[in-house]
């Protein structure tokens, strides 16, 4: 039996297998949509394989344990005195309560998470580094990296998805210090913002991994003590705090020299004097905003920039070892 089919019967016939498959299509990227959701509905705790490496971030820096005695180190920088001695100070309270526990006596209670406090430049960073290697060598961590990161590092763009990258973030520094720059930026007044849960997420995993964390958060001082005091499960694990002090006109003299002195660079009598009275005038005139030993540093590199500048009218070949080493008065003052 034959069936003949006029033209608007093969269209409908048409509409109805297209209909059929692209139900299937449907289904299928349903059914994928929803093993996907079921990846992170249950537990922010499950991160993606692509999350568990933070590091591709430029808000993420992870800086590996160096084999040098950090110690030493912490001694070697220049100034920070009162910085020196309360790490000091920890470090021999650490070391009383671990003899004490190995005699079976009872231990205080140690918090090993810190609050860093200070203007810009005044080496925060440089000294979490050294205490993420001061915690491994006293058995405190098992690493000793340190991971860096600020806001833009803990908190995404949209609902749900911030506790994932803040986890992420915190599971890079297991067994090592995560250090927090300008911490108080969670904290924000708006609605729309997702700060309360990535505090919120970084007090679960302080507690969960007291045994392998350390967290140091660092920032401005009045707005570091209203950021802990926001929240009371920040004043119950950060109570030790660190306050780090400007550097002296002195002290950035020195910072400056002694780069110059690693880059084989050497000032001359006039260049010498000239820097420490422009640093006295720099320190007089400061705002908030001072980059302190970063403005130093910035100074040197641009020192020798002018100075590359002045030898590079001459013949280069022709110049000696000591002409390419000295950094004259000049060099400096013609630093923009």
């Amino acid at each position: 039996m034959e069936f003949h089919l006029n033209k608007t019967q093969k269209i409908i016939g048409l509409v109805v297998i297209i209909s059929f498959l692209l139900c299937g299509v449907f289904t299928m990227v349903v059914d994928t949509d929803e093993v996907e959701s079921n990846d992170y509905s249950t537990e922010t705790e499950k991160i993606s394989k692509k999350d568990t490496i933070p590091a591709a971030s430029p808000a993420i820096t992870i800086t590996e344990p160096s084999s040098e005695d950090p110690y030493k180190e912490l001694e070697s920088l220049i100034g920070l005195e009162p910085v020196k001695e309360e790490v000091k100070s920890l470090s021999n309270f650490i070391k009383v309560q671990q003899a004490r526990k190995n005699k079976g006596l009872k231990e205080a209670q140690v918090s090993y998470h810190l609050v860093f406090t200070g203007n810009p430049g005044t080496g925060k960073t440089s000294v979490a580094r050294i205490m993420a290697r001061i915690y491994k060598d006293l058995g405190v961590l098992k690493k000793g990296h340190l991971v860096e990161t600020d806001r833009s590092g803990l908190i995404a763009e949209y609902v749900g998805q911030t506790a994932t990258k803040t986890n992420a973030v915190i599971d890079s520094a297991i067994n090592g210090v995560l250090f927090i720059d300008e911490a108080y930026a969670l904290t924000n007044s708006s609605e729309q913002d997702y700060g309360g849960e990535a505090i919120a997420t970084l007090l679960k995993r302080m507690e969960d991994d007291r045994d392998s964390l350390v967290v140091i958060v660092a920032g401005y001082t009045e707005e570091m003590k209203h950021f802990i005091e926001s929240n009371p499960g920040l004043q119950s694990r950060f109570n030790r705090y660190i306050e780090f002090p400007d550097y002296s006109p002195q002290e950035l003299h020195d910072i400056y020299v002694q780069r110059a002195n690693k880059g084989g660079y050497r000032l001359t009598e006039e260049a010498d004097h000239y820097l420490l009275e422009h640093f006295k005038k720099a320190v007089a005139n400061k705002d908030r905003n001072f980059g302190n030993a970063r403005y130093a540093r910035n100074l040197y590199e641009k020192s020798i920039t002018c100075q590359a500048n002045r030898l590079a009218q001459d013949s280069l070949e022709t110049l000696s070892k000591d002409v390419l080493s000295i950094i004259e008065k000049c060099d400096i003052e013609n630093v923009k």
